[in-house]
């Protein structure tokens, strides 16, 4: 199906969904249920929570609605006729109050009618293979202190072994989840009652951030960007003053006062870096500077959008701003477009989706500025020969800027990097540098990052790689697995042998060999060496390598030569 059969398709599947939870559950209050990026979902005002149980019955319900193939028919009434036909719908009442007469239509299909927009298919019959998937609690449109609903996700197909795929798929992400997998694997922690959307590292977890964080600087040192640190909070006034007061407030946590003044946790860090930038007067010569930071921000994200690592309220951007002249902005953003290709090669993205998103209804600055930050964009991607779609209204108060989109092993998109030109900032805060005839000028203001930030890009990661990092990644990169106790001597020579080059342990419990193998491998341990009598008597280990199970045996300097030529290391 194409995306406007998809929305036709699922947009119909919604209304079969509420017809059935009618017919079961006639005291339910209808909310709202559209067609989504992929399925559906009906949200639903109901004291009692829809168990499992209730969604086969729906389900079947379904059914049946769908085997009695009603026509759908869309019906225009005026406000009046609307109000009694919705008399018993408290929700449909407050939206239908918003509308003017003449826009108000319904679908009705048999006993049901509900006001709607459309599109629909023509009858319930079209509906040929669908499944309800899940529920959850969800705020009335999106307010969290308006009523609490239950929503019911589901999705539908005209052919069965699209919905058998889709199934398949549903179940092979619930395996990826990065939220099981970091409990089982001991990266990561969320404590909810000492503040929600706020990471607790685990060692092995912030072993694996180090040594991102670690190949983040390196690089970035290798291709002409300084490190700067920034504070973590500032008085209010650098906020207003940057604009995020009035355009971003709702995302940004209260005030605390102090000292006679209110100070803000900082939700961004370019103010910060501007602040350095002004220390001192600049000069054309200078330019471009660039300046990179992972910094840690604060984000006050509503409590239902909280998800793991992917969602959270307290975050490290790998964040970095260029400062560069208008002739030079195009040139910087082929770099950054090229740095960002090669981080996310790296780390096994070679898929990407690119969006170009342009000014928004509320904005700061000129139009002009605005068209020629668009056109620095544009003209880089053009260069580049990067196809790009246009997300209109989707840019920054200060600025359009460039999206980039990975896609994991299962086809699903993450938003990661991101590229901004900001014309209008400088201006806000008296942004100089001198020219080459010694008058002052406004610098460009790049922002940009590539992860995104760390905790979500770790996320990401979990998933795409199913908790089997690259060798290179793993927190454990090898596990000594002595056989006995008359084993653990040459265990911990091995150890100081390896240790120099890899992430290795011991495991030292009093456990049967098949034991700590077991563990080591739903531990996603890359490599595991086995030590008895055997191998002592050689002085070679037998390796194994997770999921595939033995390889042979080495001596351990053959081992070293071997994971460093062929680059695991």
């Amino acid at each position: 199906m194409n995306r406007t059969e998809e929305i036709k398709y699922w947009h119909t599947s919604s209304h079969i969904l509420a017809h059935a939870v009618k017919r079961l559950f006639p005291e339910v209050k209808l909310g709202t249920g559209p067609a989504i990026e992929k399925g559906f979902y009906y949200d639903f005002y109901r004291e009692k929570p829809f168990t499992p149980e209730d969604l086969k019955i729906i389900e079947q319900e379904m059914g049946r609605i769908i085997k009695s193939d009603f026509p759908i028919e869309r019906i225009r009434k005026s406000k009046k006729e609307s109000r009694e036909i919705l008399k018993d719908e408290i929700f449909k009442l407050e939206i239908l109050e918003e509308l003017q007469d003449g826009e108000i239509t319904f679908y009705k299909q048999g006993d049901f009618i509900d006001l709607c927009e459309g599109p629909h298919l023509e009858s319930t019959g079209q509906v040929k293979h669908y499944k309800l998937l899940s529920t959850a609690s969800s705020y009335w449109r999106g307010d969290e202190n308006r009523e609490s609903m239950q929503r019911i996700y589901g999705i539908s197909f005209p052919e069965k072994n699209e919905l058998d795929a889709y199934l398949n798929f549903i179940e092979e992400a619930k395996e990826r989840d990065h939220r099981v997998l970091g409990t089982k694997l001991d990266l990561f922690s969320i404590h909810p009652e000492f503040g929600s959307g706020l990471i607790y590292w685990h060692p092995k977890g912030a072993i694996i951030r180090k040594i991102i964080e670690d190949f983040w600087k390196e690089i970035h040192l290798q291709n002409g960007y300084e490190l700067v640190y920034t504070p973590h909070i500032a008085d209010i006034a650098l906020w207003d003053k940057s604009g995020h007061t009035g355009f971003y407030k709702e995302n940004m946590f209260a005030p605390i006062e102090m000292e006679n003044k209110r100070f803000q946790l900082k939700p961004m860090n370019c103010p910060f870096h501007i602040l350095i930038y002004n220390n001192r007067m600049r000069s054309y010569k200078e330019l471009p500077i660039r300046w990179a930071e992972l910094g840690t921000v604060y984000r006050y994200e509503k409590q239902g959008v909280l998800h793991g690592l992917l969602r959270v309220r307290g975050f490290t951007q790998d964040d970095a701003h260029i400062f560069c002249t208008e002739q030079q902005a195009e040139e910087e953003v082929i770099k950054i477009l090229d740095l960002t290709c090669f981080f996310l090669r790296r780390f096994g993205f070679t898929d990407y989706k690119v969006c170009l998103s342009t000014r928004p209804a509320k904005y700061v600055g000129t139009p002009e500025n605005w068209e020629k930050a668009t056109n620095a964009l544009k003209n880089a991607l053009k260069t580049k020969g990067i196809e790009y779609e246009t997300d209109p209204g989707e840019g920054v108060f200060y600025g359009p800027k460039i999206d980039i989109k990975v896609k994991d092993c299962l086809n699903r998109e993450w938003q990661c990097s991101t590229i901004q030109v900001d014309f209008n900032i400088p201006e806000r805060f008296d942004v100089k540098y001198t020219g080459p005839e010694g008058n002052f000028k406004v610098p460009i203001l790049i922002h940009r990052a590539i992860f995104g930030s760390m905790e979500r890009f770790i996320g990401i990661l979990i998933e795409h790689y199913k908790g089997n990092f690259p060798f290179w990644l793993a927190p454990e990169q090898l596990r000594i697995l002595p056989i006995t106790d008359r084993h653990m001597s040459y265990a911990e020579q091995v150890k100081k042998l390896l240790e120099k080059e890899f992430r290795v342990q011991i495991d030292l419990r009093n456990e049967k060999i098949s034991r700590k193998v077991r563990d080591a491998e739903a531990e996603k341990v890359p490599y595991m060496l086995i030590l008895g009598n055997r191998e002592l008597e050689k002085q070679e280990v037998s390796l194994r390598k997770h999921k595939e199970g033995m390889v042979g045996s080495f001596k351990v300097s053959d081992l070293v030569t071997m994971l460093k030529d062929t680059g695991q290391s």
